[in-house]
């Protein structure tokens, strides 16, 4: 047998799915009970016990009397019958008023409880007016066939059965539903913390999620904490590979150039230097891309439109026709370096394919746009969402011939999405492509 894990005042089984259940059959158990008493008193009573009781007695006295006088007597002895509650009334003909008023039978069964001889005297009870529900009147046939009347002079204190069965049984049941909420929101919280811990996986330094709840929960906490190592050490071996494989590749191209600058034949040399050139752009954005998220740069104020007008600066400073359109000053809180990576890999693929580039930044109410257009070729309608996957090369869209693994594009995605923005191509329709940027502001 499962032990009970103690919550409060309650032994509730271990596993999640057995609490719940324990939770719900219990405020359920309990709602049940209260409402079938509510409904059987509710069912019971039509009137005050109080008032059915003094009702029926003052009738039993009534006829009673009226029926030991005479005829004659009978009309002066039913005035010193009347109370200050009850009308009391003798006539030796039938009434014409309804006999019966079914709405009644709930205190007409209570009455005769209390007086079950009045069953006998043939009692009938109707509302003294159409338009009163609480003003009650009857009659009852005396041994000779003659008739008593009466009537209530005050409203009867009744209980509105359907109206009183619903608030009382809502109550209770809005009470031990809360209650329930809270006991299953309290056996819950541990999942809601594993929730967290897995959102902050890849972004910041992980911790241990405590070991709370129920044995299936604890469970999970321990299998998602040994996961949660394993992965740290994962990324941790990456990355230190990752530095051991940038240093291992750029040393013997160091050595390469400094070799090719002695070298006597220029041509061969220009070639050379090209090759070593592209390998070292293939292996720079293969670090980048492998790098992933494991950055420990953290977001600052950056002026956009000073970084924009550097790179077409720098793009112009190496022979290309590359202008920046937009604001002087427009700062935002980005990564500078990943930011600056990515618009520089745009910059750079619309060289390769164009020969005007145009940086334009435009900010609005929430977002900042830049758009980095050129007068390319621009790419099928169909390649437009692919070209982000990594390692896909659109050289045949293109017709030209590029070099690096394909990576550009996805290392400007990551960028920008770690901004919380998003990166779209566009087909200009005079000719090109647009590459569009959007960041929070």
């Amino acid at each position: 047998m499962r032990r009970a894990l103690r919550l409060g005042a309650l032994h509730l089984p271990r596993s999640l799915l057995g609490q719940i259940i324990a939770i719900l059959l219990l405020t359920s158990a309990i709602e049940f009970g209260v409402s079938a008493i509510l409904y059987e008193r509710a069912s019971t009573f039509s009137v005050r016990d109080d008032e059915a009781r003094r009702l029926a007695e003052h009738l039993v006295i009534a006829h009673r009397i009226l029926s030991e006088r005479a005829p004659a007597e009978r009309i002066a002895a039913a005035d010193e019958l009347t109370t200050s509650r009850y009308v009391v009334r003798w006539s030796p003909r039938p009434p014409l008023l309804p006999p019966i008023a079914p709405a009644l039978d709930g205190m007409y069964d209570q009455i005769v409880k209390w007086e079950p001889t009045l069953a006998n005297d043939g009692l009938r009870l109707r509302f003294a007016s159409p338009g009163s529900r609480s003003v009650i009147a009857g009659h009852m046939r005396l041994q000779d066939g003659s008739w008593m009347q009466f009537h209530t002079r005050e409203a009867l204190r009744t209980l509105d059965l359907a109206l009183s069965r619903i608030l009382l049984a809502l109550v209770p049941a809005l009470a031990l539903t809360t209650i329930g909420g809270i006991l299953i929101r309290r056996t819950l919280r541990p999942l809601r913390q594993l929730i967290d811990a897995a959102e902050r996986i890849g972004r910041e330094h992980p911790e241990p999620v405590p070991e709370r709840g129920a044995g299936d929960v604890r469970r999970l906490t321990q299998s998602f904490n040994a996961m949660q190592g394993r992965i740290v050490r994962l990324i941790d071996e990456r990355t230190r590979a990752l530095a051991a494989v940038g240093h291992d590749l750029r040393t013997p191209l160091a050595r390469l150039r400094l070799r090719m600058d002695a070298m006597e034949d220029g041509a061969l040399r220009r070639s050379m230097q090209g090759e070593v050139g592209e390998m070292e752009v293939m292996v720079a954005s293969l670090l980048a891309f492998l790098g992933g998220e494991d950055d420990a740069e953290g977001a600052s104020l950056v002026d956009v439109a000073v970084l924009c007008a550097t790179i077409a600066d720098d793009a112009q400073d190496h022979g290309h026709d590359v202008r920046y359109a937009g604001p002087d000053h427009l700062d935002a809180s980005v990564r500078r370096v990943g930011f600056k990576r990515a618009l520089t890999n745009l910059v750079g693929n619309a060289l390769h394919h164009g020969q005007h580039v145009e940086i334009r930044l435009e900010p609005t109410a929430d977002a900042i746009e830049i758009r980095v257009d050129d007068d390319g070729p621009g790419i099928p309608e169909e390649a437009l969402r692919t070209v982000f996957e990594p390692f896909v090369r659109l050289d045949a869209a293109r017709q030209r011939n590029t070099t690096g693994f394909g990576l550009g594009l996805s290392i400007v995605a990551r960028a920008i999405s770690a901004e919380g923005g998003a990166v779209t191509l566009v087909n200009r329709p005079e000719g090109g492509l647009s590459a569009r940027v959007t960041i929070p502001h």
